[in-house]
């Protein structure tokens, strides 16, 4: 049995993997690209939440999170949406950068690393 666990495994990736107590989730991407980038940064950070919850964890005990902007001009309105979703006291060491994502629909794609309980 390998020590390491994978959560929706496909030819490419995975959605998430846990080793040793710690949660590495893939990049996530909103539901519904249609939205501007605050309802994009709503539904990424639901989705963490729900994968995070799945593999006995929370937002407060994420340890990294990487964020991905399609243009960094939509870093204000990602931080609206985040700053009310961290727990006071809980923010996470996070890099925001500026990438082309796999599709020009998508404007946010987030890559967290959380500990267990």
């Amino acid at each position: 049995m390998s020590d390491i666990q994978r959560t929706n495994v496909a030819a490419r990736y995975s959605d998430v993997a846990v080793h040793q107590g710690t949660i590495y989730l893939a990049g996530q991407i909103a539901d519904d690209p249609t939205q501007d980038i605050r309802g994009q940064t709503a539904q990424v950070l639901a989705t963490v939440d729900k994968l995070l919850q799945q593999h006995d964890s929370d937002k407060t005990r994420i340890l990294q999170c990487v964020i991905y902007l399609s243009d960094i001009s939509l870093f204000a309105g990602m931080n609206d949406v985040w700053d009310n979703w961290v727990p006071k006291g809980s923010a996470p060491p996070r890099a925001t950068v500026e990438a082309r994502l796999f599709a020009p629909e998508y404007l946010v794609e987030m890559v967290v690393t959380a500990a267990q309980r």
